[in-house]
């Protein structure tokens, strides 16, 4: 099984959309369990997790899905997509025209990092770490049981996500939540005089 999370893979694209505005990039990855595969799109600015999917298969179609789930939600609060830059490793679920075209569709801008090198993709990797260690461990809090069937691991990343996203402080966000942290940076935004921005 598969679970998906979000990034962008333009050469040069990752730091400059650091330079431009931290809440358009994205960061994504998947992991593979022992029965499924996971993604997840992660905001390199507060690293919220805004979508993801699980899958018993390595088709892009998964990752598709979370793209569009992540899309759909940044719509729905007032924050379309607007050159927001989805940088991803190399991954065959992320070169395919196909998928590039789902981005495109979706506003996002492609960009993948190097061939080999696992700090190109640092944030999205850190995320999946987290992922395997709060939520997917044998002692977990989040597990019910084992993880035989995808409904076990939707369910564990359905919480975790949840949980990651609205309660876990984090540190480098000045012990707050994602969410938070995100709803105040927009906030910020709203108040400041269109000239100063």
């Amino acid at each position: 099984m598969t679970v998906a999370f979000v990034v962008d893979r333009s050469p040069g694209a990752f730091l400059s959309g650091l330079a431009v505005l931290a809440a358009s990039l994205w960061a994504v990855d998947v992991t593979t369990g022992s029965r499924s595969r996971r993604t997840a799109f992660t905001t390199a600015y507060a690293g919220r997790i805004l979508g993801w999917e699980c899958s018993t298969s390595k088709q892009t179609a998964f990752v598709e899905s979370a793209i569009r789930q992540a899309a759909a939600l940044r719509a729905r609060e007032g924050h379309p997509l607007i050159d927001t830059i989805h940088h991803s490793d190399a991954g065959s679920q992320y070169t395919s025209v196909q998928f590039v075209e789902t981005l495109m569709l979706s506003g996002l801008r492609p960009s993948i990092g190097s061939v080999g090198d696992a700090f190109d993709n640092a944030l999205a990797e850190t995320t999946i770490g987290l992922y395997k260690t709060e939520a997917v461990r044998d002692d977990s809090p989040f597990r019910r049981g084992p993880l035989h069937r995808l409904a076990d691991v939707e369910q564990l990343t359905h919480e975790w996500v949840s949980w990651f996203n609205e309660s876990r402080l984090m540190h480098r966000l000045g012990r707050k939540p994602p969410i938070e942290y995100e709803a105040d940076y927009y906030a910020a935004l709203t108040e400041q005089p269109v000239g100063d921005r």
